[in-house]
């Protein structure tokens, strides 16, 4: 009966409906490091002694060529992809080769894949309410109440997203750039250290793509983010450091007025964009 009672309790703010802070040490060098991963394929190599570092606080943008590695990087860090070799460290303490996806996940590490996936027949408040880092078992679900301070952090995410003024429509009819923001929102529900977001721009009007790297920017400092793109003026309006990878390799990484200049790059990255936009 006490556990009955306590469930029923609406003042009680469950443990499992506040979000954990990231236990990710930085103290001692970057919050992400990849040093000579590789992966193969059948015998086809998707990562080739790929290295990487991300800072803390850090906005990174990764571009190259179909076929580069992106997604497999992606796949590695969040643990879907076993490499053959090499080494994946979230700050100084954590071995991800070492962990699963949800033991990483719970580490602070987000991932947005391209296409939305938000509870359409939800309202955007009660999507950011179920995202909250919980125990999803079904009785602590459906018991539990929302807290001020539950209901705080959610007004809180609404805000940096922009969707006030939408916390009451169904996720399943707001516009595509809505629903990406959204998704970005539950992420960020579970106070990550590390966003990866994949193509976030992909089918998004001009006015959503500037509100997105409105957002994105205004992310980076309080988590690291790295963006994979293709879309070269999206890449430019939020890039700070560049990352070109090609045949799973680093093949050039810089400030984007040097990566663009950068010779290898035109010929199998940058010239080819361009191509395809002429065409």
């Amino acid at each position: 009966m006490n556990v009955l009672k306590s469930l029923a309790d609406r003042d009680r703010v469950f443990d499992f409906l506040v979000p954990v802070e990231s236990p990710v040490d930085v103290r001692h060098g970057p919050i992400l490091y990849l040093e000579d991963v590789t992966v193969s394929f059948d015998g086809f190599r998707a990562i080739e002694r790929l290295n990487l570092t991300i800072d803390d606080g850090e906005l990174r943008c990764i571009i190259g060529p179909n076929g580069a590695g992106k997604t497999t990087m992606m796949d590695i860090i969040t643990g879907k992809t076993r490499p053959d070799a090499g080494r994946v460290w979230f700050g100084s303490r954590h071995d991800l080769l070492t962990m699963n996806e949800p033991e990483i996940a719970s580490l602070g590490i987000g991932r947005k894949f391209q296409k939305p996936t938000t509870f359409e027949a939800l309202t955007v408040f009660e999507n950011l309410e179920l995202a909250m880092a919980a125990d999803k078992r079904i009785l602590p679900t459906l018991t539990a109440r929302t807290t001020g301070e539950v209901r705080s952090r959610i007004e809180e995410v609404m805000t940096t997203i922009g969707l006030v003024e939408l916390r009451h429509r169904p996720a399943g009819i707001l516009s595509h750039g809505q629903k990406q923001w959204l998704e970005i929102g539950m992420l960020l529900m579970q106070r990550p250290r590390l966003l990866l977001v994949d193509e976030p721009v992909a089918g998004m009007t001009e006015q959503e793509m500037e509100r997105t790297a409105e957002l994105l920017t205004g992310l980076a400092g309080q988590q690291s983010v790295v963006v994979v793109e293709h879309d070269m003026g999206f890449v430019r309006s939020i890039a700070r450091t560049v990352t070109v990878l090609h045949q799973g390799s680093v093949l050039a990484e810089g400030r984007m007025d040097q990566v663009s200049l950068d010779p290898r790059v035109v010929e199998v990255y940058l010239g080819a964009e361009a191509d395809e936009e002429v065409a």
